[in-house]
């Protein structure tokens, strides 16, 4: 058996690495917290205790435990992407500078914000490194660009784990404003093996109506085959430029009805989230793919037609609240909230709204399994007082990026 190392696991991974028995098949050693509950991490100390650890591979799902698999990866000499290539894909500025070399079609015009609007207004910003759209948000009018703050404490611990990579802890501050975009979200999933791009499978995002929050990502798409073609030919080109290889990445696109797809963002890691519903439709974990991969095999992604549509479900709410209660535990439940604290100081939550769980449904066609999500939503018992003082009183009308 092969020893696999798992740095800052989410219980998401557990939770997947006992859905694919990979148990049985491999050493898993966990080492390291979730560090999105945790504001102390010391990465070079964590690095050196990780030196002792077995491992044949290591491998991180979210961006700053990716970023630290492969540190740990380079320090040891295991399979994996070198640091550079995943900074160059998470640091928002050099990606899209990439990107425009390569598929300038599919890039949308940006900018890094010195304060001033770089192009006409209304226009769309993002942390320069962030995640899960937190501070993403479109800007109206001038007053609205003096307003905008980081993600301190996220930021800050990005930066010490960057910098171990070489990137200068200065860099990892301020935004980039690119021009609105619109259409189908969708993700584009796979990996890299030896220099060759595979295809995983695309998920579409949909969302709360009247809003910009996501209630659901849908599997398989439901893009046409030239649609799915035109994405693969993009991230064929773009993945190499960004100099990533064996590696898993999913690429975010908007996919209007006329014109070409233009990149949303490229994650080098994998679609934890989606793992679930490309297992239940093809009988295949992605976490085992990304297992092999980790110990420098090709996964040999091959599946046949798809069994039914599944769905990852977000339960959100649009306006802050004290937590009293939550349901109980159950398999393939992800609550994101505990009582006793308001919505507001917990989770990780976009610019509208706060989620409260996770979980996956399945149906035979696209309409049966958003029918079966909707249902569990609604059976879920979530005891919330509301807050005085509302960030969200009302659904906030929807508005394209």
């Amino acid at each position: 058996m092969r020893d696999i190392l798992v740095v800052c696991p989410q219980e998401r991974d557990l939770q997947a690495i006992r859905a694919a028995g990979l148990e049985a098949r491999y050493r898993v050693h966990c080492a390291g917290p979730d560090l999105d509950a945790v504001s102390d991490f010391d990465p070079q100390s964590f690095l050196q205790a990780c030196d002792a650890i077995p491992a044949d591979g290591v491998i991180g799902t979210k961006d700053r435990s990716a970023l630290l698999a492969a540190l740990v990866a380079g320090r040891r000499g295991l399979p994996g992407p070198s640091p550079r290539a995943l900074l160059a894909c998470q640091y928002k500025p050099t990606s899209r500078a990439l990107q425009r070399s390569v598929v300038p079609q599919a890039t949308p015009r940006f900018a890094l914000l010195d304060g001033r609007a770089p192009f006409a207004l209304p226009f769309f910003v993002k942390p320069v490194v962030g995640r899960l759209s937190q501070n993403a948000r479109r800007i109206e009018e001038p007053a609205q660009i003096s307003a905008l703050r980081e993600l301190d404490a996220y930021t800050q611990g990005y930066a010490r784990i960057a910098s171990l990579a070489g990137l200068h802890p200065e860099a990892v501050h301020g935004f980039l404003a690119e021009e609105l975009l619109s259409g189908l979200e969708v993700t584009y999933e796979g990996y890299v093996h030896a220099g060759r791009v595979t295809t995983i499978g695309v998920t579409d995002s949909q969302k709360y109506e009247g809003t910009n929050s996501f209630e659901r990502f849908e599997y398989p798409s439901s893009l046409p085959a030239e649609r799915l073609q035109e994405l693969a030919d993009v991230a064929g080109r773009v993945l190499p430029a960004l100099g990533l290889d064996d590696a898993f990445f999913n690429v975010e696109f908007f996919v209007p009805e006329h014109g070409p797809a233009r990149i949303i963002e490229v994650n080098p890691r994998i679609a934890s989230q989606f793992a679930p519903l490309v297992q239940a439709v093809h009988g295949r974990s992605t976490y085992e793919a990304l297992f092999r991969l980790a110990c420098g095999d090709d996964p040999a992604w091959r599946v046949g037609p798809a069994r039914g549509v599944a769905v990852s479900y977000c339960l959100r709410v649009f306006a802050d609240a004290e937590v009293a209660g939550v349901p109980e535990p159950e398999e393939g439940l992800e609550i994101l909230v505990k009582p006793g604290l308001r919505l507001s100081e917990q989770g990780l939550n976009d610019a509208h709204s706060y989620r409260l769980a996770i979980f996956a449904g399945l149906g035979e066609t696209r309409q049966e399994a958003v029918r079966r999500c909707r249902e569990r939503a609604r059976e879920l018992r979530f005891e919330l007082v509301p807050a005085g003082d509302e960030r969200a009183g009302q659904v906030p009308p929807l508005r394209a990026r």
